[in-house]
């Protein structure tokens, strides 16, 4: 059995814009991922079968994948820290941890290549997972850019109580039927021309908030003193960047009452 952690992710910027040929929207953002992760163990199976978490579909769909065609299959276990339809990536990098992991055991691994394509198939946020460091994500989120971004700041994630997150799907129609693909090309051109100017943490402030869903708790933040608030994903996880950690400490004590909290940092890598 192989184990490795599988980390969150948050979204420093999301621009959407108007429905693709393929029915997805184009999108620029800009992926992070954070030190806060689940586990997954994966070990080989003459089925594929998923412990753990009773509502996993993409670690199944992964395993499926990877049968290495001698009639030998996957199991996996995950252990469940990230919050679930938070906005944070968990079930991607949950699935993208299990490929890997299950890669690993196959006689003849597959080369990076077919990962990739693999990793696509099963959802546009998964790809990222297989790569190092932050990355800049564009066409339907899935074609991948590395980034020099800064690493040295506070994150603290806020996930309210009482909010029901709406599907995804939903959340993408609501933008569609406010016609908020207008002016996708001009935010598109603030997002990079803002990317090609941080050197610094504080640099990060100057990208353009998330197109698909806002939360008055990233004013709530900012007032707290974070350099930069916003919802990650399509929501409902905020969080807020912080440039020293007794700032961050003391915010998360005052927005507790809001909902759950992490106080967490970049991670490069699982």
């Amino acid at each position: 059995m192989t184990r490795a952690p599988a980390a969150a992710k948050i979204n420093l910027s999301l621009v959407v814009g108007p429905v693709r040929a393929d029915g997805k929207h184009e999108v620029v953002t800009i992926y992070q991922r954070v030190a806060l992760s689940d586990r997954i163990a994966v070990e080989r199976s003459p089925e594929v079968r998923v412990a753990g978490f009773a509502e996993d579909t993409l670690v199944g769909s992964a395993l499926e994948r990877m049968s290495d065609g001698n009639g030998g299959s996957f199991a996996a276990r995950i252990q469940k820290r990230i919050p679930v339809a938070a906005g944070l990536g968990g079930g991607s990098s949950d699935a993208a941890t299990a490929l890997c992991l299950a890669n690993a055991l196959r006689a003849e691994p597959y080369p990076t290549d077919r990962l990739r394509v693999i990793a696509r198939e099963l959802g546009a946020d998964v790809p990222y997972f297989l790569e190092e460091g932050p990355q800049l994500g564009t066409g339907d989120g899935s074609e991948l850019e590395s980034l020099e971004l800064p690493q040295d700041y506070w994150i603290l994630l806020v996930l309210p109580r009482r909010v029901v997150k709406s599907s995804t799907e939903s959340i993408y129609a609501d933008f569609d039927a406010r016609g908020g693909e207008r002016g996708y090309q001009e935010r598109r051109a603030a997002l990079l021309a803002a990317l090609a100017r941080v050197k610094r943490p504080r640099d990060l402030a100057a990208l353009p908030t998330n197109d698909l869903a806002t939360s008055p708790h990233a004013a709530q933040l900012a007032a707290l003193g974070a350099f930069r608030a916003d919802v990650t994903g399509a929501g409902p996880t905020v969080y807020g960047l912080f440039l020293h950690g007794h700032q961050a400490r003391a915010a998360q004590k005052r927005i507790s009452p809001v909902g759950r909290t992490w106080l967490t940092a970049p991670a490069w890598y699982g």
